[in-house]
């Protein structure tokens, strides 16, 4: 990837750091040649990124042409912001708190250049900060109230660095400029970065490592540069274009934290924090699905105050289920008035509310998989044996079984069912959905809808085979292309003609 490092003036830049082009914030600006340029890193060294100075303008135009640069517009608005600070100050407290614990001074200052300092004792640290903020050239101020607490946090302008430090400047910039993501020969030219957030410790994950390995090869035909990552690497982020999520999605979780962070930074993210937001919660969905008039089985929002009236309601069995259930944990099935009542006093210990559902018993339930508001792959998913949902898990939540899951083509699947799932998945947004539906006899009804569905070979793609994990790739790259030659904001008409 060609290295690209903007100064507010070339004078600016006094080391000498080989694979990289020193250009001056005007040119960039205005020279049309860089409007042109793809595959290219770009870190911002102008000395100010006050709004609409150049320095502003650079990253704003930067991430409008498509190149990865650093500070983003994101993390320019969150140096300003001393609420974000404090929640950072939050989430590295831990480290904060023992790193300083043997300083004799109640305030501490701690420079970080390209995410290093120039003491080891600090380097771990400023790391995690960097990974936060990851902008080229940042100062962390300390103090200590009751306890240390991150203050202030700010860029450094490069005319300011010591003069102890630019030698360690100059060292740290050489290692940002010249660190490789990726080892060995590459299929295809490769344009934008794409991460796989994976979890390998996950006994049922999203999707199997056979699969995983469709995605990798898929997107390396499309022109990615693919890198499975984990919960380990939030603070690197920031230097991917797009975020693919193969782990179970929940918002109390890191998953969301990374959705987060990757649509902040204007990355494409799969799936994106809304959707995840809306699909995590069951009561979320039943109203969703309630005002759009789209059939579900009979529901009962429950609360302490109305929980006498599920019988009266719904009848026996019926279907209680946690706001955040996920793979068929969380929903218990009760048979019983006795049953009822215990269940109901559990599930309201955990959440103000839960969703009551009526029992629908079914042989399979329908799972149509929808991206970018489009069909995608359909399959039957039988119940597990002698059980009443696809999975059965045991008391102690460990062990389970699976039933049989069937795909088939589009064509085979029923109108309603497919039409239905559309509905359901449209009203969630344009990213990827699995819509689960029961049909029984002409009518149809939206069990619910999930981000982040199961893609695995030998089921899910059982009929496109690859062209399942090409279309997915294809959907990334597309969104990609939309958003490098997105409008420029107005305001920049002004820059690119004085």
């Amino acid at each position: 990837m060609r290295n690209l490092v903007v100064v507010s003036k070339k004078s600016d830049w006094i080391y000498d750091t080989e694979n990289i082009e020193v250009v001056s914030a005007k040119t960039y600006l205005t020279d049309s040649n860089y409007s042109e340029l793809r595959g290219v890193r770009i870190f911002n060294l102008c000395r100010s990124y006050k709004y609409q100075s150049n320095g502003y303008y650079v990253s704003l135009l930067a991430e409008a042409r498509g190149h990865k640069v650093f500070p983003s517009i994101t993390t320019i608005q969150d140096l300003k912001s001393l609420s974000i600070t404090r929640v950072i100050s939050d989430e590295i407290d831990d480290m904060i708190q023992r790193k300083f614990a043997r300083l004799a001074s109640d305030k501490f200052t701690l420079s970080i250049y390209f995410g290093h300092n120039v003491s080891h004792i600090y380097d771990k640290l400023a790391k995690q900060i960097h990974g936060l903020f990851p902008a080229p050239l940042i100062r962390a101020q300390f103090v200590r109230k009751k306890k240390w607490v991150l203050q202030d946090i700010s860029a450094v302008p490069i005319t300011e660095i010591s003069e102890q430090h630019q030698p360690f400047v100059a060292q740290f910039a050489k290692e940002a400029f010249n660190k490789k993501r990726h080892d060995g020969a590459r299929k295809t030219a490769t344009i934008y970065d794409l991460a796989i957030l994976i979890n390998p410790d996950d006994a049922e994950p999203p999707s199997n490592k056979k699969a995983l390995q469709h995605f990798v090869e898929a997107g390396e035909a499309c022109g990615f540069n693919v890198e499975f990552i984990t919960k380990d690497d939030y603070s690197r982020i920031s230097g991917f274009d797009a975020l693919f999520i193969r782990e179970t999605t929940s918002v109390n979780h890191y998953t969301y934290r990374f959705a987060r962070r990757a649509h902040a930074e204007g990355m494409v993210v799969m799936d994106d924090p809304i959707s995840i937001v809306k699909c995590a919660n069951k009561v979320y969905l039943s109203e969703m699905l309630h005002k759009a008039r789209i059939n579900t089985p009979k529901t009962l929002i429950v609360h302490k105050d109305n929980k006498d009236s599920v019988i009266a309601e719904l009848g026996l069995p019926c279907v209680l289920k946690q706001p955040d259930s996920c793979f068929s944990q969380g929903v218990v099935k009760v048979t019983s008035a006795e049953e009822l009542a215990s269940e109901l006093d559990r599930f309201l210990n955990l959440s103000d509310l839960i969703v009551c559902q009526e029992y629908i018993p079914t042989e399979f339930d329908w799972r149509i998989g929808v991206l970018d508001r489009t069909p995608l792959f359909a399959c039957k998913y039988f119940m597990a044996k002698d059980h009443w949902q696809i999975c059965s898990w045991d008391d102690d939540k460990i062990n389970h079984e699976w039933g049989d899951a069937n795909a088939l083509p589009m064509e085979d699947v029923p109108e309603k069912i497919v039409k239905t799932a559309l509905r359901a998945a449209n009203l969630v947004g344009d990213g990827l959905y699995g819509v689960d539906l029961k049909q029984i006899n002409d009518k149809v009804y939206v069990i619910e809808v999930n981000d982040n569905p199961n893609l695995d070979e030998g089921y899910e793609d059982y009929i496109l085979k690859d062209k399942l994990y090409k279309t997915v790739m294809q959907s990334f790259f597309r969104r990609l292309e939309l958003k490098r030659q997105q409008i420029l904001y107005p305001e920049l008409e002004k820059v690119l003609t004085e």
